[in-house]
């Protein structure tokens, strides 16, 4: 797009009240700490602001968008990102669940270990395994993110979902989301402003002593520091796990520049002072390369990639996203978030 047609388009959203910031970096926004700068770059948090910054959006349909979270399972290139990245930040009540009978519904930028905790807190059991997820649950719904043999699916009910390029706000049932392991229907111009669990009573030292268990286990098996959890997808049933994968090819400890294979667990890549994301690509290329010429099963990433290149963006791609029900889940939920006509 043209440099004029940019500069009316950030006219409009400061007009509209929103923060918007030219040339924003973007590095400090994730867990890797790495990646350039955002072209233009709005924070919102409110649902009255998603929607006002979803009007204009829809209005400038030729204008990349992307959207980040807690960052704890983004990797953006050093090159940074065309187009706007909308920035979903916590609302000043974050630590509010809201409880409707059974169910436990939270705004998307929260925290999965702050659902865990506060749905604890309030007697409601089923998502103590959130705790592990360091990332937002708004995230985690786009991911389908599971741990400790649960993952979102098995609980979520509804999602609100604001889409950036029709301006609709939709409540969506799970069954419309196309949620299948580690991902979903939802398009990167979607963004999951709020959440509703079904959950069971439960005693809260009951409750609380199964969150400490999970967060014993998490820190005495994986490593912490600069990653952002799993790189790799586990594979289909019966070709292992991605870490036992990579652990079998011998790599870990496998270092490119400031990027390296985590000695704890063979699929974190850490990242050091002075790592680039680059160097973390060629990390990820190495380990997929193995073990494709090892056991010829392809990794593809579980780690959202921005501003990458296509050949890059290929690689890790799900081979799988061009399947038919995905594409005619996609499609239908695109239709009912009025991005596509009937």
């Amino acid at each position: 797009m043209s440099s004029s047609h940019l500069d009316g388009f950030i006219a409009e959203l400061q007009s509209a009240g929103l923060p918007v910031q030219v040339d924003r970096p973007l590095s400090t926004l994730t867990t890797y700490m790495v990646g350039g700068t955002a072209a233009v770059s709005v924070t919102v948090s409110a649902l009255q602001d998603l929607q006002t910054l979803a009007m204009i959006t829809a209005r400038h349909q030729d204008v990349p968008v992307h959207v980040v979270g807690r960052g704890s399972n983004t990797l953006i290139s050093d090159a940074g990102v065309q187009g706007l990245v909308v920035v979903v930040s916590a609302p000043a009540n974050e630590a509010v669940v809201d409880l409707i009978g059974d169910d436990v519904v939270v705004a998307g930028s929260v925290t999965m270990p702050v659902l865990a905790r506060r749905s604890v807190k309030a007697g409601r059991a089923g998502l103590e395994w959130c705790v592990g997820i360091p990332g937002s649950v708004g995230g985690a719904v786009r991911m389908n993110a599971g741990g400790h043999g649960a993952e979102m699916i098995d609980s979520l009910q509804s999602a609100l979902v604001v889409s950036l390029q029709s301006g609709q706000v939709v409540s969506v049932p799970t069954s419309d989301l196309g949620m299948h392991f580690r991902g979903s229907a939802l398009a990167p111009h979607h963004i999951v402003a709020a959440a509703k669990f079904k959950t069971t009573s439960c005693d809260v030292s009951d409750g609380q002593k199964e969150i400490d268990a999970i967060v014993a286990w998490r820190r005495e098996h994986q490593p912490g520091g600069r990653n952002a959890g799993s790189v790799f997808v586990n594979p289909a049933p019966g070709d292992g796990s991605a870490g036992a994968l990579i652990d079998s090819c011998q790599l870990r400890g496998f270092q490119i520049g400031g990027a390296q294979v985590s000695e704890k667990h063979a699929n974190f890549i850490q990242a050091s002072d002075g790592a680039t994301a680059s160097d973390i690509v060629a990390v990820m290329s190495h380990v997929q390369d193995m073990v494709m010429q090892q056991h010829g099963v392809l990794l593809r990433s579980e780690v959202c990639l921005l501003g990458f290149d296509e050949t890059i963006m290929g690689r890790f791609a799900d081979p799988r996203h061009t399947d038919p029900d995905r594409v005619n889940a996609s499609h239908a939920l695109g239709r009912l978030m009025g991005d596509v006509d009937e």
